[in-house]
């Protein structure tokens, strides 16, 4: 906290330019009627958007630029809660992200923080949910909407191949059997990352002898397999882009009309499928305890950000907050 006259400071994870990150104090806007101030537990590092901005590979988006503070997986208890609110200190929050940074510091997606002030519509209750897990509901949330379209349509067809074995390939491959659908394929390139499969089988693209799909869900972000992928669906079947891409996607056209292949891309979550996914992890239909891998201080941010890109056994880097070691 602060007083009267001395600004509303936290640590934060900040990216100076590409793959340059460290820990800096900076100055918080001030709350207003409407807005939390949440204490931050844990936050996590996110291996798709948040690796572009790390490597300087993101594509034009906007709010784009350097020094930022990433992240928008944070979870904390709520210390102040402004007369409209609707919130109580010592709730525990998820925060998708947060635009509270001042002097000149993007916010892009500003949630890896030891304090964030932001709207209390933007923050989800998650009481019912222990420890850094709740990290994962944005995450969770987006394999969710991948299917359920968010509410702004009727559901898609579950997938049938799903291309990835990572946190959001599994979360996908979970979402599906606990829906009651048949269990997916999931392709998976890398030993490491080929077990964890909880209803459903794990096995390497080269022994598979499909191409008779539905449905192939790519959650890769590997821009160059679209054709490999085109070539395994059926007439009318559907691949839909779950990546975040930063190269251009290109496919040759000639398969695709053969089978009159239909694409979709599925965008960023929203609120209906956060409060969606949050009910599933409270009522135990979907698991989530083995998917955060590595914890780390944020003191360490350097190491952590190395090992969360470059070690294939971290499935989910989480920074921990909740402890002063860290300062």
């Amino acid at each position: 906290m602060s007083t009267e006259n001395e600004p509303m400071k936290a640590q934060a994870i900040v990216f100076s330019q590409p793959k340059q990150v460290g820990l800096q104090a900076l100055e918080l806007c001030m709350p207003g009627d409407d807005d939390i101030e949440v204490a931050v537990h844990y936050s996590g590092i996110s291996t798709g958007t948040e690796r572009l901005l790390w490597d300087g590979s993101m594509p034009a988006f906007p709010g784009m630029g350097y020094p930022l503070v990433p992240g928008y997986e944070a979870v904390g208890e709520v210390i102040s809660a402004g007369v409209k609110s609707g919130l109580q200190p010592g709730q525990r929050v998820f925060v998708p992200g947060a635009h509270c940074w001042r002097n000149g510091v993007h916010s892009l997606f500003g949630g890896s923080a030891s304090r964030l002030v932001v709207p209390h519509q933007r923050a989800v209750a998650v009481d019912d949910i222990a420890g850094p897990q709740a990290v994962l509901l944005a995450l969770a949330a987006t394999a969710y909407h991948t299917v359920a379209g968010g509410g702004l349509s009727a559901p898609f067809t579950p997938p049938e191949l799903i291309i990835g074995h990572g946190v959001m390939g599994r979360l996908l491959a979970r979402l599906t059997v606990a829906s009651g659908a048949p269990a997916p394929v999931v392709w998976e390139t890398q030993p490491a990352r080929s077990t964890g499969a909880q209803g459903y089988q794990v096995i390497r693209p080269q022994d598979d002898d499909r191409r008779d799909y539905a449905t192939v869900y790519d959650v890769s972000g590997d821009a160059t397999q679209l054709n490999d992928l085109i070539a395994r669906v059926k007439p009318g079947g559907e691949v839909v882009l779950a990546g975040f891409y930063k190269s251009d996607i290109h496919f040759a056209f000639a398969p695709a009309f053969m089978r009159e292949v239909r694409l979709r891309i599925a965008a960023e979550w929203k609120r209906p499928d956060l409060l969606a996914v949050e009910r599933l992890i409270a009522q135990g239909r979907l698991q989530l305890d083995d998917l955060i891998t590595h914890i780390q201080s944020p003191a360490r941010a350097e190491a952590a950000y190395a090992a969360a890109f470059g070690d294939a056994e971290c499935l989910k880097m989480v920074l921990d907050w909740s402890t002063p070691s860290w300062t």
